[in-house]
C-alpha cells in the first residue's frame, strides 16, 4: 500500500511538473506572438535583417547577462560553443531569425507568423525522430495535423483574396526549417545534461555573435529614437531573453515535437494583434483555420499535460 501511495504521489507530481511546463511554453509563445507587430510598430528606415540581428544580439547578450543569477555558468554555456550540437543551436538561431523578420514584411504578421510557426512542429517532430529517436506520439500527429489543416486553409484565404507573397512564404518555411533545427539541437545538449538556460544563452549568445556583423550592415539610425529604443529593448529583453528562459525551461521537461505544437500560440496572439492593432483583414476561411489551430492547440497541451498517448511504430 504504501509504495502504491508512493507512485501515486510520484505520478502526481511529475503531471504537475508537466503542466508547468505546458504554461511555461505558452507564456513564451505569446511573448514570442508580439514580434511581428512590435516591428510593424517601429519606426521608419527599420530593415528586417537589421531588426533581427538587433533582436538577437540584445536578447543573447541578456541572457548571458542573467545567467548566473538563474544558477547558470557563464563558462559552462560558452564552453557549449566548441561542440557540434551548441555550434548548431546557435547558427540555426540565426537564420531563423532572419528569414522570420523577412518572411513577415513580405507576407504580412500573421500569414507570415503562423507558417513560420505552423511549419515547425512537423520540421521537428521529423528531426526529432531522425536525430534524437523520439518517436512521434499518436497525440502529437493529430494535435500537429489539425492545426496544420487549419494553417491551410488560413494562407489559402490570404492567397485567394490577393495578399499572398511567394517570396515571403519561402522566408517563413526557411525560417521554420531553422527553428525545428535549433530546438532539436537544443534538446539534444539538454539530453546530455547541460541545464536549460545555459543551453538558452549559448544558442543566443552565438547566434548574436554571427549577426553582429549583419547589425553593422544595416542602417541603425532608427536605434537612436525612443519608439525604436523601445522596439529593440522589448524585442530583445522580453520577446528573447525572457521568453526563451520559459522556452527552455518547459523543452527540459517535454519533447521537442510537442513543444513547437504548443509554440503554435504564437501565431494565434500574432494573427489577434495584426488584426486588432495593424487592421489587417481574415477571410472567414482563415477564421476557420484559426480555430482548427486553438482546437489542435488545446488537444497538445491536454496530450502534453497528462503525459500519455501511443508512440508511432
Amino acid at each position: 500500500m504504501a509504495s502504491d501511495a508512493a507512485a501515486a504521489s510520484g505520478t502526481e507530481q511529475h503531471g504537475a511538473s508537466r503542466g508547468r511546463s505546458v504554461l511555461s511554453v505558452l507564456a513564451a509563445a505569446t511573448l514570442f506572438g508580439t514580434t511581428g507587430t512590435s516591428q510593424a510598430l517601429g519606426p521608419s528606415g527599420t530593415t528586417p535583417l537589421g531588426v533581427g540581428a538587433a533582436r538577437i544580439v540584445i536578447g543573447g547578450a541578456g541572457l548571458l547577462a542573467v545567467l548566473p543569477r538563474l544558477g547558470g555558468s557563464r563558462r559552462d554555456a560558452l564552453a557549449l560553443w566548441r561542440t557540434r550540437w551548441g555550434l548548431l543551436a546557435g547558427v540555426t538561431t540565426a537564420l531563423y531569425q532572419v528569414c522570420f523578420f523577412g518572411g513577415v514584411l513580405r507576407a504580412g504578421v500573421a500569414v507570415g507568423t503562423l507558417l513560420t510557426i505552423g511549419s515547425g512542429p512537423v520540421f521537428t517532430g521529423l528531426l526529432s525522430w531522425l536525430l534524437l529517436r523520439e518517436r512521434p506520439r499518436l497525440s502529437w500527429v493529430v494535435a500537429t495535423s489539425v492545426c496544420v489543416v487549419g494553417l491551410v486553409l488560413l494562407v489559402g484565404s490570404q492567397a485567394s483574396s490577393g495578399s499572398g507573397d511567394v517570396l515571403g512564404y519561402l522566408l517563413a518555411l526557411a525560417s521554420g526549417l531553422g527553428y525545428a533545427f535549433y530546438t532539436v539541437a537544443s534538446k539534444r545538449l539538454m539530453n546530455d545534461g547541460h541545464g536549460s538556460d545555459e543551453v538558452m544563452a549559448a544558442a543566443f549568445g552565438l547566434g548574436g555573435l554571427l549577426l553582429l556583423p549583419v547589425l553593422l550592415t544595416q542602417p541603425m539610425a532608427w536605434i537612436a529614437t525612443p519608439s525604436g529604443l523601445a522596439m529593440a529593448l522589448w524585442l530583445g529583453l522580453i520577446t528573447t531573453t525572457l521568453a526563451y528562459v520559459l522556452f527552455g525551461r518547459g523543452l527540459r521537461h517535454l519533447p521537442a515535437g510537442p513543444v513547437t505544437t504548443l509554440v503554435l500560440a504564437e501565431p494565434v496572439v500574432a494573427t489577434l494583434l495584426g488584426v486588432l492593432v495593424l487592421g489587417e483583414t481574415i477571410p472567414a476561411l482563415g477564421w476557420a483555420g484559426i480555430a482548427l489551430v486553438l482546437a489542435g492547440l488545446g488537444l497538445q497541451g491536454a496530450a502534453s499535460r497528462l503525459g500519455d498517448g501511443q508512440s508511432l511504430p
